[in-house]
């Protein structure tokens, strides 16, 4: 048993390249639609989190993955051998806003840290270390960018640095947030903590934990948590392998749990709507299993799983384990709210187990009237579609590991699982040799649901476009989104495509420097357009300005 529970950790724990393309690349394509993105409905702020945007992974309670920020057309340069750096990582999720625009909060898996990005700046103040974990120094951050010739010798070197199991690294520091009163929350391992500033008016004094409290009790012998986030209430929701934890903000009360059904079990984060909804995608434990979407409520530091408070769950399909980057049986999309406000119909989103996945939409509230029957057995159930990503039907593999990249009624995918031959055991020791080591998966795709028909319809396709790792983003000012990828002939590099044709529209080159490395974090951007990309060995900020870049690396 302790075996089984051991793989199913590993299972649980575990970004877009540019290559010349025209018009004539991209499949598909829908009209403008007649409203520009930034002033269609969008998720309510959450007035318990620091900022409406960047205080959470994921962007915002509802994990669309949008932020404002515009974002300039253009081709840049970077050259991160000129940089002044320090160490973190291996995996820097993201970014944290903080209360002041001044300062942001730096997430790793190895430490919490303070960085001024004002005026342009991003210099680390002060940091300390995730409880339990030895902050990784530069040195050993060196060996893991370093080049390899092949798998086995960057396999080697990467245990030499984090052990026997690499992807061990990912149960820490792996969903992170920001309340509002500037404490910053993370984990390590079974381990709760929140962190604050040691004097509020003076980051450069430090940054000390403030509270901590270990899980293990609670949480149904899950080996690491999974993720987290607030209510809009002011509760602390922390998500296990195998339940949910609602605590109270000073990490002090466990109020309540909640045990996910015994065939399941959870390898990503929760999104939350407005009115206590808390959206669960579970895997099975078996392969090819059908997992389970699930809404429960959550208000007042209780768990309902009650229909008649508002709850429901529904099964989706499963398949077998992926050769790379993607970890578990099922789902690794955290679930994806669609549709805000006065919007027509309200869905949450996922992709799907199979191995050429689906997207899948269900009906988060009542079911409308005018639903149309997908499955007679499966009622919450609003649709499904085939993705491709423009790739040929003889691929084996589309599936994706990061969640779905929503604005207004269109979704957007990557396929990160790479057509390869090597055996690859590690999820970590995959995601840095995937690029320069290992040839790159390719292959995005943007859907539309049509509300008047209840169903998706094709956008647009580039199967020429490369995304590892990176989750995407979308900036709603800019009508782009952003992927990290690699280019045998340039490296790494960060793309924006329109939204709305596929087309490239941006391109921010970083090189063969495998700092450039994303490792599983998410693409952001400063409000003046600077590029903030959380590397493998710690975020850096690049300065986009008249088609070159200046680069700062923290």
């Amino acid at each position: 048993m302790k075996k089984k529970y051991l793989s199913l950790f590993i299972l649980a724990i575990g970004a877009a390249m540019f290559t010349a393309c025209t018009d004539d690349d991209i499949n598909g394509g829908n009209e403008n639609p007649n409203i520009p993105l930034a002033e269609l409905s969008k998720p309510k702020a959450n007035p318990w989190l620091a900022q409406e945007e960047y205080s959470i992974t994921h962007f915002n309670s509802a994990q669309t993955d949008a932020f404002t920020a515009k974002v300039k057309d253009g081709t840049f340069y970077a050259d991160l051998t000129k940089c002044k750096t320090t160490s973190s990582g291996p995996v820097n999720l993201m970014t944290l806003a903080s209360t002041s625009p001044k300062y942001m909060w730096g997430m790793s898996s190895d430490r919490v840290s303070i960085i001024d990005v004002s005026n342009g700046n991003f210099e680390r103040l002060a940091e300390v270390g995730l409880p339990g974990i030895t902050m990784k120094t530069q040195e050993q951050l060196n060996i893991l960018t370093s080049s390899y010739s092949s798998y086995s010798e960057l396999a080697t070197a990467v245990t030499g640095v984090l052990g026997a199991a690499p992807q061990m690294s990912i149960a820490n520091g792996n969903y992170v947030l920001c309340d509002k009163d500037n404490y910053v929350y993370t984990n390590a391992g079974h381990i709760m903590a929140r962190y604050k500033l040691k004097n509020p008016n003076n980051p450069k004094e430090g940054i000390e934990l403030d509270s901590q409290i270990k899980l293990t009790p609670y949480i149904n012998n899950s080996y690491t948590l999974v993720g987290a986030t607030m209510t809009y209430d002011g509760h602390l929701l922390v998500a296990a392998q195998n339940a949910l934890v609602v605590l109270n903000r000073e990490l002090t009360t466990v109020e309540d749990t909640y045990q996910l059904t015994s065939t399941q079990i959870l390898t990503n984060s929760i999104a939350l709507d407005e009115n206590g909804g808390v959206y669960v995608a579970s895997n099975n434990k078996e392969a090819n299993g059908k997992g389970l979407m699930q809404k429960l409520i959550c208000k007042n530091g209780r768990f309902s799983d009650s229909e008649s408070d508002g709850a429901w769950k529904a099964e989706y399909d499963g398949g077998p384990m992926a050769p790379c980057i993607k970890l578990g049986y099922g789902t690794r999309s955290t679930p994806t709210l669609m549709g805000f406000g006065n919007d027509e119909d309200k869905l949450v989103v996922i992709t799907d187990g199979a191995k050429r996945m689906k997207l899948v939409a269900f009906w988060r509230d009542a079911i409308p009237a005018d639903a149309k029957p997908v499955d007679s057995s499966n009622k919450r159930l609003a649709g499904t579609f085939d993705i491709t990503c423009g790739l040929p039907t003889s691929t084996e593999w589309v599936q994706s590991e990061q969640s779905v990249v929503t604005a207004g009624y269109d979704a957007f995918v990557v396929n990160n699982i790479s057509q390869t031959t090597e055996k690859i055991n590690d999820k970590i020791i995959g995601v840095l040799a995937i690029g320069p080591t290992v040839e790159t998966p390719r292959g995005v795709e943007c859907v539309s649901w049509n509300t008047k028909e209840n169903k998706w319809e094709a956008k647009w396709t580039r199967a020429d476009v490369s995304s590892p790792s990176m989750i995407p983003a979308v900036s709603t000012s800019s009508e782009m989104v952003f992927v990290s990828g690699w280019n045998d002939a340039t490296g790494w590099e960060v793309t924006g495509l329109d939204w709305h044709t596929g087309t490239t529209r941006h391109r921010t080159i970083l090189g063969k420097d495998n700092r450039a490395n994303g490792a599983y974090a998410i693409i952001q951007f400063f409000d003046n357009g600077d590029l903030l990309y959380n590397s493998v060995s710690g975020p850096f900020r690049v300065e986009i300005k008249k088609n070159r870049v200046r680069t700062k690396v923290y």
